[in-house]
């Protein structure tokens, strides 16, 4: 019988193999195949139903003869041990080809995983030899993935993620502006801004006890860590159970809306802390307080433009789609969100213009909006 490749994209279909053991079938081409675990992603965070990646690298098993037939004994454990459900396909191809199993309640992963390794390694014993056997690796990869906080490098898991990977690779020149911008527009201010900073480090130096700058974890693209920059705003040492426990209320969409004394205006944001000083209100008020963080954007840590880089435990509070926010796109200096809603706005609904401007970002956008920042500033709405 034939095995029918079918490319859901395109819509082309292809003999991919020719044996008894396969009957006509979806295989998926790579593309099709990174473009549904985007969509089963997405599935994933509205139904908080959790799906199963299983990866199988066989690629040096092709050729001809013995090995060509191994390979295809390979393909054959994995149509046989999955449902018609399930998706299957290359995951790279010619080299390793994957399943994706859907519907999967919470608790059903160590079950699952047990029931299915068994299944396939116990096809694959039956029909390689034991040399072949060995040069079959097989790795699972659960979504919603266990992000560790205290990694200091990708606690995403990248094989959930492999759209990403080839949308970036496809926005590489756009990505290559982006950057020389960020460089340029970094460097620029930090020269032209140079006497100001003097000023303000003297003022707060003499304000307040305490370093000028403050640093502090921040989670960045990917979910990695860096050493965020600011001008320190408030009092050294102070609590920031404060600010944890508002934030997660924030996050968990029972933050409640401030009145402030500049507009009346309600913003879903800290007001009226005591802990900030008062050369600190200063700082907040005219977002100078956000000046280092074009060394940041030198450093390549951030862009100019992008989503606002969470401390680590708001990550831990995220929903698993806020996440796309700092996997998308590299976080910012300024954005959508500080140009159009900033702390007026609720969390999810920042959270959505974040991923809109993920979606339509190109230099133009961010042009536009390093255009509309500066009067953003001068505004102050949601600075507090």
């Amino acid at each position: 019988m034939t095995l029918a490749f079918i490319d859901k994209a395109s819509g082309e279909s292809s003999r991919l193999f020719e044996s008894d053991y396969a009957g006509k079938r979806e295989f998926l081409s790579e593309n099709a195949v990174k473009q549904m675990i985007a969509i089963e992603r997405k599935r994933t965070e509205r139904s908080k139903e959790p799906f199963l990646l299983m990866l199988l690298e066989a690629g040096h098993l092709q050729g001809s003869g013995n090995n060509r037939s191994a390979f295809d004994s390979v393909v054959s454990s994995l149509l046989t041990n999955t449902r018609e459900t399930d998706i299957v396909g290359w995951y790279t191809d010619r080299t390793t080809v994957c399943a994706i199993f859907t519907g999967l309640g919470e608790n059903d992963r160590n079950s699952i995983l047990s029931t299915i390794l068994s299944r396939v390694s116990s096809t694959l014993r039956d029909q390689l030899t034991s040399d072949q056997f060995g040069q079959v690796r097989i790795s699972f990869h659960f979504y919603p993935d266990d992000w560790d906080h205290e990694d200091s490098g990708r606690p995403s898991n990248p094989a959930l993620y492999p759209d990403l990977l080839r949308l970036n690779n496809a926005k590489r020149p756009m990505l290559v502006a982006k950057r020389l911008m960020d460089i340029a527009g970094s460097a620029l201010m930090l020269i032209l801004g140079a006497p100001f900073l003097v000023i303000i480090a003297l003022a707060i130096k003499s304000s307040s006890k305490g370093p000028v700058l403050f640093r502090q974890y921040r989670i960045g693209q990917f979910g990695k860590k860096f050493t965020f920059l600011k001008f320190r705003s408030m009092r050294f040492g102070n609590d920031h159970s404060i600010h944890k426990e508002y934030v997660t209320s924030l996050i968990a969409n029972q933050g409640v809306s401030r009145k402030t004394n500049h507009t009346g205006e309600g913003v879903y944001k800290l007001t009226n802390d005591n802990r900030v000083t008062a050369v600190g209100r200063f700082l907040r008020r005219t977002s100078l307080d956000e000046f280092p963080q074009f060394l940041n954007v030198l450093k390549g840590d951030m862009s100019l433009v992008g989503p606002r880089p969470p401390i680590p435990y708001e990550l831990e509070a995220y929903q698993t789609w806020h996440r796309r926010r700092v996997l998308d796109v590299k976080p910012g200096i300024t954005g959508l969100w500080q140009v159009t809603g900033r702390s007026r706005v609720t969390f999810d609904e920042m959270v959505r213009l974040d991923l809109r401007y993920a979606t339509a970002w190109s230099p133009m956008l961010d042009f536009i909006i390093l255009m509309r920042t500066p009067f953003a500033v001068i505004k102050g709405a949601g600075a507090y």
